[in-house]
């Protein structure tokens, strides 16, 4: 996985990514990441443990990095904003903010677009362990597969066989 990534990395670099390394090779997740999303696949923690930040040419799609998880970044959108937004949808609805709750807790969002509307990509938790999925607006918790896991996603990234 460490080549696929690194391949990843550089392939980013050349078509125009934002991508900063970040300056130490340590991660230190909130600990109310890591107590929530307690089987968080490795391959994505070295990914967060080596990316800083990873922004599309266009400036309207992003990984989310260490400091999103952290809430020590300075965009406008939370790490879960997705869910917030399901939440607030639900706000007249405990049973239902629970349900949206409890379905998040199986997906760790990991890619964050604007572009042609919200639309995200998370890891999948239970169902599939390690695959990444893809969830739309307005329904975010309805997704389907997108990738067996992240050497694959990055693989569909490099080839433009995924919308990113």
């Amino acid at each position: 996985m460490a080549k696929k990534m690194e391949e990843f990395i550089a392939w980013a670099q050349e078509n125009g990514w934002d991508l900063t390394r970040k300056s130490e090779i340590q991660l230190h997740l909130d600990s109310s990441i890591t107590a929530r999303y307690n089987k968080i696949p490795p391959e994505y923690m070295d990914f967060l443990s080596i990316v800083e930040k990873c922004i599309s040419p266009n400036e309207m799609t992003w990984f989310i990095g260490e400091n999103e998880f952290n809430h020590r970044s300075d965009t406008e959108f939370k790490w879960n904003e997705f869910e917030l937004i399901s939440l607030e949808a639900a706000a007249d609805d405990p049973k239902w903010q629970s349900e949206i709750t409890a379905w998040w807790d199986n997906y760790l969002p990991i890619v964050m677009s604007v572009d042609g509307g919200y639309s995200y990509y998370a890891i999948d938790l239970t169902h599939d362990r390690g695959a990444i999925v893809r969830g739309y607006e307005p329904e975010f918790e309805e997704v389907e597969k997108a990738a067996d896991d992240l050497e694959h996603f990055f693989e569909l990234i490099m080839s433009h066989s995924l919308e990113v």
